[in-house]
C-alpha cells in the first residue's frame, strides 16, 4: 500500500521569516490560506514566531497579537452555517476514547484540494481540524485551543523550551509534531557538535521524547528531524541521506526543507532562487521515507509528490 504524503502549507504572520514573500500580514492571511488549500494543501501552519537561526524571540504576548486576529476570523467562516471551532468539536481528537478519531483525514493526491470535503456538504476553503500553530509556548496553545477548537501544535523544541508544553497537549488530546533542536533559536548554530553521527544523535533524541510523549498521553505524534536547526550544512545532508533510519521510531517523519539555507548557501543563491532545487530535496526526502512536507510553495510540492508516487 503507498505512503499517504500530506502537504503543510506555511502562512508567517511575523515579520522576520527567512523567505520574505512568505511574511503574511493579518489582513491577506485569509486569502493566502485559501489559496493554499486550494493548491492542494492537506494542513495550514499558522506561525507568529520567527526562529530562523539567530533570531530573537519576541514576548508571547507579542507572538499571540500576532495569532489571536487570524485565528478569530478563521473561527467565523465554515462555509455551513457554523464556525470553525463548533464545526471541529463534532468529532474532537479523543486520545482517551476507545474509539480513535483519526485528526487530520487523507489527502489524495489525485485532488488534493477537495479530497477531504464531507460528502454532501459543499467544500469549504476552511475546514475543521485543517490547522497547526508553529509554536513553543503552552500559553498560544491554550489560547488558540480556545479559540478555534481542536489544532495540530507544531514545536520546533519538542517540549524543551516550556515544561508546561506536553503536559497541555497530552491533556488536550492534540496531534503533535515534534522537531530535533538545541538550544534556542539564538544559540542553536553554535551547539552542532556531536557525540555520535548526526542520525545516530537524532534518533537517539526521539526515542527519549517517545517515552516523554507517553508519560504525557500524546499518541498521535510526527517526528521532524529539524533540518537547519543546531546542524552544520553537511550534517543536513548526512541526515537527509540516513533519514530512513528513523522509521524504525514507528512514527511518521515529516521533512521542513523547503527554501532553507542548506538549499540556498551550498548552492550560492538566494532563498527567492531556491524553488526549484527545493523540489529536489523534496523528492529526496520522499524517497527517505517522510510521508509530510512543510513547504512555501504548496502547487509545486503536490506535483512533486505526485511525480513521487508515480515513481
Amino acid at each position: 500500500m503507498k505512503p499517504q504524503i500530506h502537504i503543510m502549507g506555511i502562512v508567517n504572520l511575523n515579520d522576520d521569516s527567512f523567505y520574505a514573500a512568505s511574511r503574511t500580514p493579518a489582513g491577506q492571511a485569509l486569502s493566502k490560506i485559501a489559496a493554499l488549500q486550494a493548491e492542494g494543501a492537506g494542513v495550514i501552519d499558522l506561525g507568529a514566531c520567527s526562529t530562523r537561526p539567530g533570531s530573537s524571540q519576541p514576548s508571547l504576548e507579542e507572538e499571540w497579537s500576532r495569532l489571536e486576529p487570524v485565528l478569530k476570523a478563521i473561527a467565523t467562516l465554515d462555509g455551513n452555517g457554523v464556525t470553525l471551532s463548533e464545526a471541529s468539536l463534532r468529532d474532537p481528537v479523543r486520545a482517551n476514547a476507545s474509539e480513535r478519531v483519526t485528526p487530520f483525514p487523507t489527502t489524495t493526491l489525485d485532488n488534493p484540494a477537495q479530497a477531504n470535503a464531507p460528502e454532501n456538504v459543499s467544500p469549504s476553503p476552511f475546514t475543521p481540524l485543517r490547522f497547526s500553530v508553529d509554536t513553543y509556548r503552552a500559553e498560544i496553545v491554550r489560547r488558540t485551543y480556545e479559540t478555534i477548537g481542536p489544532f495540530m501544535v507544531n514545536d520546533i523544541s519538542a517540549g524543551a523550551l516550556d515544561p508546561e508544553m506536553l503536559p497541555l497537549v497530552g491533556r488536550l488530546g492534540l496531534p503533535y509534531v515534534a522537531m530535533h533542536m538545541r538550544g534556542t533559536p539564538e544559540t542553536m548554530s553554535t551547539l552542532t557538535d556531536y557525540p555520535t553521527d548526526i542520525t545516530s544523535a537524532v534518533l537517539a533524541y526521539f526515542e527519549e521524547f517517545a517515552a516523554k510523549a507517553e508519560q504525557n498521553g500524546i499518541r498521535d505524534w510526527i517526528l521532524d528531524p529539524g533540518y537547519g536547526f543546531a546542524k552544520t550544512l553537511d550534517q543536513n545532508y548526512e541526515l537527509l541521506r540516513s533519514q530512513r533510519r528513523l522509521l524504525a521510531l514507528g512514527r511518521p517523519i515529516l521533512a521542513g526543507v523547503s527554501r532553507k539555507s542548506m538549499i540556498y548557501k551550498l548552492l550560492g543563491i538566494t532563498p527567492e532562487e531556491a524553488l526549484p532545487a527545493t523540489q529536489v530535496i523534496h523528492l529526496a526526502a520522499l524517497q527517505q521515507g517522510a510521508t509530510w512536507l512543510r513547504v512555501h510553495d504548496v502547487a509545486e510540492a503536490v506535483r512533486t509528490a505526485r511525480l513521487f508516487e508515480r515513481l
